[in-house]
């Protein structure tokens, strides 16, 4: 029998039962604006389909219960043989399949694919985090797998299939399969130049056998991966995969799964290599080469699984707001928590429209899209990885003690929010990365240059901020230990000439006037007043029911 004093008021419904998607008017908008017309009919009815889904009670069970239920390792099996699998819980196995048939690990084969992939990748994370980083492998591999049109042909029907099967089997007996990656040792991290892992080649032509270890190891439950290794020739990249063609099992021993601090429905190995039989991909000596587009495109993904992360985080906040009420009306009508709601809004539109002005770049394929997208990337990926954390300690706290509880979901962001900008390199090596494109590739930075200059004009505030840019940019001998406010400025300028091109007035007058008129505090919650904050607040609000 219930207490007469607990009565239950004011409480805040669920953010569940709507479409994800069609809710976030920067996504669609950016969707609306990349493709062609003549996909953007099947590709709104296929997100729509998706983000109905990722909003469902049912979706975010699943990312619950996966979260819930980390991964297990199982080294052997009940007679004593190695078997080295890592088990989920089923919920994990359905996230996992309804992305894939959704086409989110098909992006380079399909019209307007990376837009279409990019969006979808955004809307369906927000159900649970943790399985991207298969999905995210799986499509990275393809460009490192087309520098050998034999591989190629043998394994990208399977990665960019939209079937999943769960299970080791040899390659050839699955419709669909999934990569994984190992690049980091014990003794060199980010430094793969130092990696220890050696590769002796066989009589075969591209065969070799590797011993060696991988202190992380991405999805080691996958069918195959690309792993550097020292060739006689240098280091150089392998396919590696878990089932040898005959049905043996390779040698892959999975000595223990990380215990991380968020991403904790996905699992993340340390292996050892003894005697594992790999092919050659690309070239001896040219390991670094032949992933490094690998790297690119998971780290584009970094900046749309941030971006992600940033969007549900505020979804929540304001959802939060709009129904909770406090000193004689509801939370969200208060000046100063719209005032937090549209600088974290703010953040996350801007975020949202550079990582689809990227996955857009990519369809292009063009040698001026190619030239921006290798700076503007690094560029993208320090700058909205690091923003997303701060987003979503702020969202947190919107719900107040209820956002600190594990039930409202916002434990789970604050803790997934950290690992984009550690993952595929940490902000240094990103900012050391634009400084090397600053000082090498001028077409890059002309590139880059062309693409904010198109907003010129717009707005004073932004060419008063191009114009302290270009100064920077003047004089980059002894420029690494500024590296990364220069990184900075440049993620900004970027994000304002694309907001000022496309978004509504009040966001891109609002983001100019914090962001790059340094009318802004240290803290969100700091805009100028005098701006229109309710429409950019109105416009990340979900609607439901």
């Amino acid at each position: 029998m219930a207490a007469s004093t607990h009565t239950v008021t004011n409480q805040v419904p669920p953010l569940a039962g709507y479409d994800v998607f069609s809710a976030d008017l920067a996504l669609t908008e950016a969707v609306e604006r990349h493709l062609d017309p003549g996909v953007l009919d099947e590709a709104r009815r296929e997100l729509g389909e998706l983000g109905r889904s990722a909003g469902s009670v049912q979706a975010q069970a699943w990312g619950a219960r996966a979260n819930e239920n980390p991964p297990a390792l199982r080294t052997h099996d009940r007679y004593g043989n190695r078997v080295d699998e890592v088990e989920f819980h089923p919920s994990w196995h359905r996230l996992l399949g309804h992305a894939v048939s959704a086409g989110l690990t098909d992006a380079w084969g399909r019209p307007g694919g990376h837009v279409r992939r990019a969006a979808g990748f955004l809307v369906w994370t927000q159900a649970e985090a943790g399985h991207g980083c298969p999905l995210s492998m799986t499509h990275a591999a393809v460009p490192a797998l087309r520098t050998d049109p034999a591989l190629a042909a043998e394994w990208e029907p399977l990665l960019t299939s939209h079937v999943y099967e769960e299970g080791l089997r040899p390659a050839s007996q699955k419709a669909g399969a999934l990569f994984g990656m190992g690049m980091t040792e014990k003794q060199g991290g980010t430094d793969v130049r130092s990696n220890t892992t050696r590769a002796e080649p066989l009589a075969g032509d591209g065969e070799y056998l590797l011993t060696g270890h991988k202190w992380f190891c991405s999805a080691p439950m996958s069918d195959g991966f690309l792993v550097l290794a020292q060739a006689p020739g240098g280091l150089t990249c392998f396919l590696l995969p878990r089932v040898l063609p005959d049905g043996a099992r390779n040698v892959f021993a999975i000595q223990r799964l990380k215990d991380k601090l968020g991403n904790r429905s996905n699992a993340s190995a340390e292996v050892e290599f003894d005697g594992t039989w790999a092919r050659r991909v690309g070239e001896e000596g040219r390991g670094v080469r032949t992933i490094i587009e690998m790297v690119a495109a998971t780290r584009l993904d970094c900046v749309v699984g941030s971006a992600a992360l940033m969007r549900q985080a505020v979804a929540q906040a304001a959802h939060h707001s709009a129904h909770r009420s406090a000193f004689g009306g509801p939370l969200i009508d208060k000046p100063l928590m719209r005032n937090v709601l549209a600088d974290l809004a703010l953040e996350s539109e801007a975020a949202t429209t550079l990582a689809l002005r990227l996955a857009a770049a990519y369809d292009a394929d063009t040698d001026a899209e190619r030239a921006f997208l290798r700076i503007a990337v690094p560029t993208a990926k320090y700058w909205v990885t690091k923003r997303c954390t701060a987003v979503a300690g702020e969202a947190l706290e919107c719900l107040g003690g209820n956002g600190y509880v594990e039930e409202s979901g916002m434990p789970r962001l604050l803790r997934e929010a950290p690992l984009n900008s550690i993952w595929e390199g940490s902000g240094n090596v990103q900012a050391l990365d634009v400084l090397r494109a600053l000082r090498r590739e001028p077409r890059a930075l002309d590139a880059f240059l062309q693409e904010v200059g198109k907003a010129r004009g717009a707005d004073h505030r932004l060419d008063a901020a191009i114009k302290d840019l270009l100064t920077g940019l003047a004089d980059l001998e002894g420029a690494e230990a500024g590296a990364r406010r220069l990184v900075e400025r440049m993620a900004l300028v970027l994000q304002g000439s694309l907001l000022l091109r496309w978004a509504p007035p009040e966001v891109a007058d609002a983001f100019c006037a914090s962001r790059l008129g340094r009318d802004w505090g240290a803290a969100f919650g700091t805009l100028p007043h005098s701006l229109d904050l309710a429409s950019v607040v109105e416009r990340a609000r979900v609607e439901t029911g």
